[in-house]
């Protein structure tokens, strides 16, 4: 089965505290060991126990792709030499005010967009770091394009007021299709209830049953 639910720490918001790519998923060190197995054998990937700068809110603050992973000003050098050790990524930590970065850039293997405002210079390090090119865009015409989309490399699910012209950017600069709906039960801000990677999707608990299947077939996890 592709699509798991899911609860972290007590809450369906699992894509807040969670990050993944198909190499690796960072948890809080708050999660229990036996949610950790569970988590590891369905994505597939090597968990690694950490709280970004003392903070729980892993998939809030950091961005990656199979290539690389861009952590906020406030990680330490510690957090940056653990993901270094853990595989084959580059990494970089994001010296500007921003901090929120998982709300703010949406990213696969292909391409990525980001929140217009970000400053040109943390766009470089996106795209020296991630290794695509990198498009300023809206989804739902809000900047938070992190928050409100999930992308792999099949497919990508968007906030239910995408607009065509976003939609279109979407397609072009991420090079897969793209769907929208919803998490958690009508959430729209999808990446706080999702936690996926090319094989597998976590949701959260209050996510219902024809979510469930246009998540699948949005992130082609189904067929």
């Amino acid at each position: 089965m592709p699509i798991h639910l899911m609860d972290v720490m007590g809450s369906p918001n699992i894509g807040v505290y969670c990050l993944a790519t198909d190499g690796l998923a960072l948890i809080p060190t708050y999660v229990s060991q036996s949610k950790i197995q569970r988590i590891e054998k369905w994505l597939g990937a090597g968990v690694i126990r950490m709280n970004l700068g003392g903070s729980i809110l892993n998939g809030v603050l950091a961005v990656a792709n199979s290539r690389g992973i861009i952590l906020p000003r406030l990680a330490d050098s510690e957090d940056e030499e653990r993901l270094r050790s853990a595989g084959d990524y580059d990494v970089a930590r994001l010296e500007s005010k921003e901090t929120a970065l998982g709300n703010l850039v949406l990213v696969n293997d292909f391409g990525g967009i980001y929140d217009p405002e970000l400053p040109s210079s943390a766009v470089k390090v996106l795209k020296d770091v991630l290794g695509v090119e990198m498009v300023p865009s809206s989804i739902a015409r809000l900047h938070l394009v992190g928050a409100l989309a999930v992308a792999n490399n099949k497919g990508t699910i968007a906030h239910p007021l995408l607009e065509d012209d976003e939609r279109k950017t979407l397609e072009d600069v991420l090079k897969v299709p793209v769907a929208v709906g919803t998490t958690n039960g009508g959430v729209p801000f999808v990446k706080s209830g999702m936690l996926a990677n090319n094989r597998v999707a976590l949701v959260g608990s209050n996510t219902t049953g024809p979510e469930l299947v246009i998540i699948g077939q949005a992130l082609g996890l189904v067929g």
